[in-house]
């Protein structure tokens, strides 16, 4: 068995690795790889091999999801609540008008176990996250770019991917 990628291991190695990841996909977003597409989906599978969500949680203390409106009818419902109460209590809206959270970390992850409280039912952004294998490279590197000073597996896929593609060059 592969030994895991913690966040521990995360946290040494990003300072290191930051620049180089972040201007691999700025270049790639441009200009994406042959295949890059297609590799995506082969490497996800072996960065779950490495990355364990429940030893981080990381996204739930540093991060934030953008709650939709469905998100908002589901889970105050869950509540007992109205969208305008649950609204009221624990979201604001952020720069761009988007419903968030207040604090961090999420309200709904217990830090004992690192679970979330409400996973059944949690919003739309937390279920896809990180977004490693959408369908289309280009509509997610900027994803990405975000994401890597916050998750191993984003950091892994992008590691990994870099193996494979080779350094992408200025032109």
């Amino acid at each position: 068995m592969q030994k895991l990628f913690t966040l521990r291991s995360f946290k040494r190695k990003l300072p290191a690795n930051r620049k180089t990841f972040r201007s691999f996909l700025t270049r790639s977003e441009k200009t994406p790889p042959r295949g890059i597409d297609k590799l995506t989906s082969v490497v996800e599978p072996e960065v779950w091999q490495e990355v364990e969500c429940l030893t981080c949680a990381n996204c739930c203390k540093k991060m934030t999801p953008t709650f939709t409106e469905k998100d908002l009818k589901r889970i105050s419902a869950h509540f007992n609540v109205t969208p305008e109460a649950f609204k009221a209590q624990w979201l604001e809206k952020d720069k761009n008008k988007d419903w968030v959270n207040v604090k961090q970390p999420c309200q709904f992850l217990n830090l004992s176990d690192n679970k979330c409280s409400i996973y059944e039912i949690r919003p739309e952004d937390c279920s896809g996250f990180p977004h490693l294998a959408k369908k289309r490279w280009v509509e997610y590197a900027h994803v990405h770019k975000q994401n890597i000073d916050y998750c191993p597996a984003t950091f892994k896929m992008v590691e990994k991917i870099m193996q494979r593609v080779g350094p992408l060059t200025k032109k």
